[in-house]
């Protein structure tokens, strides 16, 4: 028995995306799906109880932070994460691959595994595939990453060839290594940059493994949105339509809608939360930057057409006002309204792939919210 199960219900006739549910040992949630991510096993400065109330299914914890602090071992002892943090929905754990490639500016990439710096402290530690599967096997998270090599943005063929073939080989690894395939789903992770060649070896080798599902990584490293949309393009024909597909570090709305029509069911990105903490807010009409002075007295709501718990309570001038005076009461009505706005979009993405009519829906939310593109359908 696999610990979950992907039904593909329909494929939208006008752009292919596809309207699905995953089904998980804690709950089936409908797909695309956008996750919040919960780092340190918090979604910042919101609760359990809010991210179910706003309809978030699904949520992230991060395995490099939580192996830090407080440590796996603990997590265990407290029965796993959902009871730890007190969440009955699902979760999803990445590798700590990318912290591991991009909080440690010394590090060194051996077959074993990678050696680097504790970026807290500077003391030395090393993760490999063993270790990356051990911690998650240790907090229990209903989906699990295969621990992987991100490599930077842009890269040489060869390093890039490198890199996967490792990416591959620790990808075997850990599926060795994985305790728990009836509880805890272990996807593979695609690497291979701006590469097409690569993206389907890789891939081809992945699928070959037979994982519960699969990632495309290697996106939202700096590249510009073309590559990533280019980079998803090469990867998604050689992914099995019967598995999930995840788009790892994504969460701008545009990059949502785009991502959907190129055959992507799940999405996370710590994007509306981290704005959110420095005033910004996604809007039906825009990001909202509050700290603004035209929102001294604006007395309406922070989106005219959103029923979120922030927008049937509080003003623009009020939120303005707790983020001028670095209040954390703002960052939470901010972060929760963005949250609930984006979930509220893969809502909108759902039914409009139900209705066959995707490419209709971004054209009049990119309209609406001032994304300009070139082409009316130039994704």
């Amino acid at each position: 028995m696999l610990a979950i199960k992907y039904e593909l219900i329909h494929e939208c006739k006008q752009s292919g995306a596809r309207y699905g549910k995953l089904h998980t040992p804690h709950g089936t949630f409908e797909t695309p799906v956008f996750m919040p991510v919960g780092t340190l096993a918090t979604v910042k400065t919101l609760s359990p109880e809010e991210l179910d109330q706003m309809g978030a299914k699904i949520i992230l914890a991060n395995t490099y932070h939580l192996w830090l602090q407080p440590g796996e071992k603990i997590v265990e002892e407290a029965g796993g994460l959902h009871k730890f943090e007190n969440w009955g929905g699902a979760i999803l754990t990445d590798s700590g691959g990318f912290q591991v490639f991009s909080l440690s500016k010394l590090r060194e990439i051996t077959e074993e595994g990678v050696t680097f710096r504790d970026h807290r402290n500077g003391a030395p530690l090393f993760m490999s595939p063993e270790i990356s599967i051990g911690v998650q096997n240790s907090l229990g998270a209903d989906i699990i990453m295969s621990f992987d090599e991100c490599p930077p943005y842009p890269a040489t063929f060869e390093y890039m060839k490198n890199s996967v073939d490792r990416t591959i080989r620790w990808a075997e690894r850990g599926k060795k290594a994985h305790k728990n395939p009836e509880t805890q789903a272990l996807f593979g992770i695609v690497q291979g940059g701006e590469f097409p060649e690569l993206r389907k070896y890789c891939a081809e080798k992945l699928v070959e493994m037979d994982f519960p599902g699969y990632s495309i990584g290697g996106v939202s490293v700096g590249e510009p949105k073309d590559v990533a949309r280019k980079m998803i393009e090469y990867t998604v024909p050689y992914l099995p339509k019967d598995k999930p597909r995840y788009l790892m570090g994504v969460g701008s709305p545009d990059d949502l809608i785009d991502g959907a029509i190129r055959g992507i069911d799940m999405f996370d990105c710590v994007l509306p939360t981290r704005i959110a903490r420095h005033g910004t807010a996604m809007t039906s009409v825009g990001r909202v930057v509050i700290k603004n002075k035209v929102y001294e007295r604006d007395f309406t709501p922070l989106d005219p057409n959103c029923d979120c718990y922030t927008c049937k309570n509080y003003t623009r001038s009020y939120i303005r006002h707790l983020i001028k005076a670095n209040e954390s009461f703002g960052q939470r009505l901010v972060s929760y309204h963005n949250l609930h706005f984006l979930i509220n979009l893969m809502e909108q993405i759902r039914e409009a792939i139900r209705n066959d009519r995707l490419l209709d829906f971004r054209e009049e939310f990119f309209e609406q919210y001032g994304i300009n593109l070139p082409g009316s359908r130039g994704f």
